[in-house]
């Protein structure tokens, strides 16, 4: 009888620790986004959660600003985001969470604008702050977490 009471809890054990998945995490380099200009990934997945990192205007291939100004800029670094998501088998539905860096807080409406039409159907939580300066003296940057 003693030799069940122990093997009992050692079996819990096992199927507990043995049925939780490990939390693996992928890189997602997307051809469709421009290269990192940096040391680190355009996103990672960990479970069913990806992490993008901010994208900049920049055209995939050239590594070129798309324009001057905020409404190029916005809508490539949008395009760049959704060519993210859609390496990683998301959609812009998906988004939960999106950080908006801006080099001119007057340029705000503008940008949301821009946004409302990438995000009309579902209006992810956002945070929107003015910094002094974005890499490529970029007019804004926007990165995203997105959940399946």
């Amino acid at each position: 009888m003693k030799k069940h009471i122990l093997i009992y809890p050692v079996l819990l054990f096992l199927i507990y620790s043995c049925s939780e998945e490990p939390s693996q995490r992928t890189i997602i380099q997307s051809e469709s986004a421009p290269a990192a200009i940096g040391p680190y990934s355009q996103a990672i997945m960990v479970g069913n959660t990806l992490y993008a990192a901010g994208q900049i205007g920049l055209v995939p291939g050239t590594g070129e600003m798309a324009g001057e100004d905020l409404e190029i800029q916005a809508r490539q670094a949008l395009n760049n985001l959704k060519a993210v998501l859609e390496e990683a088998g998301f959609t812009m539905q998906d988004v939960v969470s999106v950080d908006v860096y801006l080099s001119d807080l007057d340029d705000c409406s503008s940008f949301n604008e821009i946004y409302a039409e990438y995000f009309s159907e579902s209006k992810p939580a956002r945070g929107v702050v003015e910094v002094s300066r974005i890499p490529r003296d970029a007019k804004v940057e926007i990165k995203l977490v997105a959940v399946k």
